[in-house]
């Protein structure tokens, strides 16, 4: 994958972080930077951590798919990109509200890095550089996130459905992409 297509992704995956983080800054007035970075911090660091894991793993069987490769990115990206789409549309505008302690925090994290997984898989499969790919992912969702939370705050109503549409959008190009 190239640069542009991998910072595509890393802003594809960050959207959840993006809209979670947005919804606790809409209800959270207090420790403001503080709550920020940790929501980007735990959030950027599962969102580096999970491509590594997929790609680990996927090296482990890489011999046997690799004639296969094309067509496994290509649906990796196209289920996560209409998943995005789907959950997007059908889902009322819920903010996820929890205390932010540790527990949530891994809770987010988790969460929000599940589909980095799967992006792990394509990095590997496209015989990506990974750590540069893992930094470039982790980062973008620290960003996301943090910027998110502070946008929450600012705003008490925003279409967060449309975001998770263009993060959609995203996958589904790159999933088009990877077939040429």
């Amino acid at each position: 994958m190239s640069l542009t297509e991998i910072i595509l992704l890393a802003i594809a995956l960050g959207v959840d972080c993006l809209v979670v983080s947005f919804c606790q800054g809409l209800v959270i007035n207090r420790n403001k930077a503080k709550t920020s970075v940790a929501l980007g911090s735990t959030m950027g660091f599962f969102q580096g951590i999970m491509p590594v894991l997929g790609y680990i793993i996927t090296g482990a069987v890489s011999d046997y798919i690799q004639q296969y490769s094309k067509w496994i990115v290509f649906t990796i990206f196209a289920v996560l990109g209409l998943k995005f789409i789907l959950e997007s549309i059908s889902k009322k505008e819920e903010c996820n509200i929890c205390r932010i302690d540790l527990k949530c925090l891994l809770l987010f994290g988790i969460a929000t890095s599940i589909d980095a997984f799967g992006a792990g898989i394509t990095l590997k499969l496209t015989a990506s550089h990974i750590t540069s790919s893992a930094i470039i992912i982790g980062l973008a969702s620290f960003i996301m996130a943090v910027t998110g939370f502070l946008c929450g705050n600012s705003f008490k109503k925003f279409p967060s459905k449309y975001l998770g549409i263009a993060g959609g959008l995203i996958l589904l190009g790159l999933a088009i992409n990877s077939i040429w």
